[in-house]
C-alpha cells in the first residue's frame, strides 16, 4: 500500500476506530434481536458495545484499507 497525500494508514485506522466499532456494536445488537426469532436470548446495548471493542479491530482495518484504497484512486484521478 502506497502512502501517499492525506492520512496515513496509521492515522486513518485511529480516526476511523470509532465509527468502525459502532457500526459493528449495532450490527451485533440487530443480530442479537434476530435471534430472538430463533429462540437465542437476547443481546443488551451494553453487551453488544462491549462485544464490538475487540471485533472493532478486524473490521476496522478492512474498511480503513478501502477507505486508503478509495483515497488513493481519487489521488491518482486528479
Amino acid at each position: 500500500m502506497s502512502e501517499s497525500s492525506g492520512l496515513s494508514f496509521g492515522k486513518l485506522y485511529a480516526v476511523l476506530y470509532i465509527f468502525t466499532t459502532g457500526a459493528v456494536a449495532i450490527n451485533l445488537f440487530m443480530l442479537g434481536l434476530m435471534g430472538q426469532a430463533i429462540g437465542l436470548p437476547a443481546l443488551t446495548p451494553v453487551t453488544a458495545l462491549l462485544l464490538s471493542v475487540p471485533l472493532g479491530f478486524p473490521a476496522n482495518w478492512l474498511v480503513t484499507r478501502w477507505v486508503r484504497g478509495l483515497m488513493d484512486e481519487a489521488d491518482r484521478t486528479n
